[in-house]
């Protein structure tokens, strides 16, 4: 098939277009520069000009809890055009499959954990990155609306995949709007190589959350794109009609530190700056719809952790600039 990734340059956009090749599709990708998806007529353009099979859609405006409050605007705004714009002109172009990748943010602040697709709009989101997640949460709406109202006239079949935190090769390692685990290798690596005494981390250390390293998340995209239309329907609900993919596992951010610590080699103390936010208190997902369509991990953190210091040894500069912690 001829598949669209959008956002392809991304973390989960390269693991995406890896898996997909291997799998013997033809991958069509757009740069920023051939293709600005905020750009509602020349989504339209695009998809009239390359007629694609189905679509997968990893494009977002991605970050930690200080891009999250920095740039609360462009987070919304940015990540409601983007599915607005990709899903109805999938649509209008005749595009019958399409793939909406969400977020574990999409969840109340204090779900019950661990937290089933059921728990959606179920509280009071976190407010730490709120507007990044209402954005999400209309992504996935708007793939069961279109479902609803365009599935059995037009054939249509949209799905929405939530994951846990990503990370692995190719992650986002800039200094302020950085997710956990490319800061805390970033900076734990600069920290070995500059012999700092210390490395402080935003956040009491006690919040937990669970990773998912991004080469597993693309399998887990596959088998539930791969899934017959009956059986996936077996597995959702027309207005629940997402899968959650994660391990199942979580551990608190003092126990990332000390993998991280141990996966850079670095033998300093590791402090806690308490005054910053730790964001939600435990955000692990339950995974069962996943596990029912016979998808499961195979990458344990630990492991992963290797793969994605590697990639960063690999990518990286040799000088970068230092900074604090967080956590989203």
């Amino acid at each position: 098939m001829r598949i669209f990734v959008a956002g392809h340059r991304g973390m989960v956009g390269q693991a995406l277009t890896r898996r997909l090749a291997q799998a013997g599709h033809e991958v069509v990708t757009r740069g920023r520069a051939e293709l600005d998806l905020l750009d509602q007529a020349a989504v339209a353009r695009f998809f009239a000009a390359e007629p694609v099979d189905q679509v997968y859609l990893a494009a977002a405006r991605v970050g930690g809890i200080h891009a999250n409050a920095t740039y609360p605007a462009q987070f919304i705004y940015e990540n409601l055009m983007i599915a607005a714009n990709v899903t109805h002109q999938a649509f209008a172009a005749g595009v019958k499959r399409m793939l909406f990748l969400g977020s574990s943010c999409i969840y109340p602040r204090l779900a019950e954990q661990p937290m089933a697709e059921d728990a959606l709009l179920g509280g009071p989101l976190e407010p730490t990155n709120e507007p990044y997640a209402i954005a999400k949460i209309a992504g996935l709406k708007l793939c069961e609306s279109y479902n609803r109202q365009y599935g059995a006239s037009h054939g249509i079949d949209y799905r929405s995949v939530m994951p846990s935190n990503l990370y692995g090769p190719g992650d986002n390692y800039h200094p302020q709007n950085s997710h956990v685990v490319p800061a805390l290798l970033q900076r734990f690596h600069l920290a070995r190589e500059t012999h700092a005494p210390h490395v402080t981390i935003w956040g009491s250390g006690q919040a937990r959350r669970e990773f998912l390293y991004v080469d597993d998340m693309a399998e887990g995209c596959l088998a539930v794109m791969d899934l017959p239309r009956a059986a996936y329907a077996r597995h959702t609900a027309p207005m629940r009609g997402h899968i959650n993919l994660g391990t199942g596992e979580d551990v608190s951010i003092a126990e990332l530190a000390a993998l991280v610590r141990e996966v850079t080699g670095y033998a300093g103390d590791i402090r806690y700056d308490a005054t910053q936010p730790d964001g939600a208190p435990r955000k692990l997902l339950d995974v069962s719809r996943a596990a029912a369509i016979g998808w499961r991990p195979t990458v344990p953190l630990a492991e992963g952790l290797r793969r994605a210091y590697a990639a960063y040894l690999q990518a990286a500069p040799s000088t970068l600039p230092t900074q604090e912690i967080e956590h989203a």
